[in-house]
């Protein structure tokens, strides 16, 4: 299974922090944070891709809700015509379908919202990149003028080593409070015989919708007819 994009920012992010306070205790240090800053990047892009598929996945499902919506109309006058001709059977065909096309409606209510929660935390996870990326920048461009500015011995090196800790640390507190709610718990399977009571309610519901059907057809037949001159 591919790795969920929460858990790779959150990964990229705690290697972030850790290479950021390495990289000053080493020869290397400009080096290893321009790499750190290029995986910040690569994480960022990913979101992005992340994004778009999200905005996408919710523009399916209200074009799909759009097509149900309609047939389920069409099945709605079938049924009408059907308990016009007396035939129940038909008009009971027609209104359990539009049952199970209602339940996909909802399911489809349940994609979106989901899929805009997710959204959330996604352009949450892309100011948190964004964030740490111009930070990282800000201190690598510090770190080079210092490096290149301070005597050997001077302490300049331990102070900046201190002050990136406390920034990145600061900025790791504050994703973590966002990457706290992105986990998920999968819902329990349905009960054996809660799904025959579900069975037998949705029975009751499709006689209940046709006895509504039959009354207004019946109104509709014992109406008077209107005499013409």
């Amino acid at each position: 299974m591919a790795e969920s994009i929460f858990l790779r920012v959150r990964r990229v992010l705690s290697a972030s922090v850790e290479d950021a306070v390495a990289a000053l205790e080493r020869a290397s240090g400009a080096s290893l944070m321009r790499e750190t800053i290029r995986q910040v990047a690569r994480a960022a892009d990913a979101v992005r891709a992340e994004q778009e598929a999200v905005a996408d996945s919710i523009a399916d499902a209200r074009q799909q809700q759009d097509r149900i919506r309609a047939r389920i109309a069409e099945l709605n006058d079938k049924a009408h015509y059907a308990v016009g001709k007396a035939r129940d059977d038909l008009a009971g065909a027609a209104v359990s379908r539009q049952f199970e096309l209602e339940a996909e409606l909802a399911r489809l209510d349940q994609v979106q919202a989901e899929a805009a929660e997710r959204a959330v935390k996604l352009d949450e996870c892309a100011a948190a990149l964004g964030q740490r990326k111009a930070q990282m920048e800000r201190e690598l461009a510090a770190f080079e003028a210092a490096q290149a500015a301070a005597e050997p011995g001077n302490g300049a090196t331990r102070g900046r080593d201190r002050k990136l800790q406390q920034q990145v640390d600061r900025a790791q507190e504050t994703f973590a409070r966002v990457m706290a709610a992105s986990g998920g718990s999968a819902a329990g399977r349905a009960d054996p015989a809660e799904a025959e009571i579900d069975a037998l309610r949705r029975d009751e519901e499709i006689e209940a919708r046709l006895a509504g059907m039959r009354t207004a057809q019946a109104k509709r037949t014992a109406r008077p007819k209107r005499r013409t001159a």
